[in-house]
């Protein structure tokens, strides 16, 4: 249930009404932002929403059918405040947005909440606009909240459940940008003899360094001779004397978890437990 103030609800109640809604945008690494759909800046709850910086929405819905409330939003890059290169840098990746409907005329009126939820994928155009989706608070309702059978591990390398701590020096290991050939491939020197090809494949590089400081993103190839093939290139350029730390992936395979990290008694899967294919096949076949 919304929760509206009397001098607002009067306002709803009349027409024409002078209402403007607000974006406030709370990134991972804490960076606050703030937009309003209006011609002018608006000062609420002590947080000035700028104008300059335009976007579209698609229509706002709320019902109670649980049904999924996406919306999509459509803006234009603004160096000053959101850039191209901070958006493929992924710094607004999983960002928390409320969006709030007030009276520009009195925002001392206070305002109603409309939507709240997280950044989804990020679409980037040629003609300087981007299009994100945002994910509204029943989104988590339309994914899977109990186990199915896999033949493969269900934890992610490093939770609670996989129990291995793949941050600690044993298996993260720091490393310097040598040379580099694109924004998804350099070369290093890692002093781990156990570091041969595929050691890191699938594993996670945490940039410590350079303009890509605080960003991870997946190692897709590793080569014992030090060379790192990441799956998606970086948002910024990868200089030489970047540092960064790698952690090795995991295949979620039994003989992964066994051989790798000794870590079978761990084992979130079920390989010998037969698949649709064995109960479908046909008697004698």
């Amino acid at each position: 249930m919304k929760t509206i103030s009397a001098n607002l609800q009067s306002h709803l109640e009349q027409a024409p009404t002078t209402l403007a809604s607000c974006w406030r945008i709370l990134r991972t690494d804490g960076e606050l932002f703030h937009f309003t759909d209006h011609d002018r800046d608006i000062v609420f709850n002590g947080d000035t929403y700028i104008s300059k910086s335009g976007y579209s929405r698609t229509a706002i819905q709320s019902n109670s059918n649980f049904a999924v409330d996406n919306l999509d939003v459509d803006a234009i890059f603004d160096s000053e405040v959101i850039s191209e290169q901070e958006l493929r840098a992924g710094l607004f990746d999983f960002a928390e947005i409320t969006v709030t409907l007030l009276n520009y005329q009195r925002p001392q009126d206070g305002g109603v909440t409309m939507r709240r939820g997280w950044l989804g994928e990020v679409v980037l155009q040629d003609n300087g606009i981007y299009r994100t989706e945002l994910r509204g608070l029943t989104q988590v309702f339309s994914q899977n909240i109990v186990e199915v059978v896999t033949p493969t591990c269900r934890a992610d390398l490093g939770d609670l459940r996989c129990g291995v701590d793949i941050n600690d020096v044993f298996w993260a290991k720091n490393g310097t940008v040598e040379t580099v050939a694109s924004r998804a491939s350099f070369t290093t020197t890692i002093d781990d003899e156990r570091a041969v090809d595929g050691w890191f494949d699938g594993g996670l590089v945490i940039w410590l360094t350079g303009d890509n400081a605080g960003r991870q993103i997946e190692a897709q190839k590793w080569l014992e001779v030090g060379s790192v093939e990441l799956f998606l290139p970086t948002g910024y350029p990868i200089q030489e004397g970047d540092t960064f730390t790698i952690r090795p992936g995991c295949d979620k395979l039994t003989s992964t978890c066994k051989a790798k990290f000794n870590n079978i008694i761990n084992f979130r899967g079920e390989p010998f437990v037969p698949g649709i294919d064995k109960l479908l096949k046909p008697g004698g076949a």
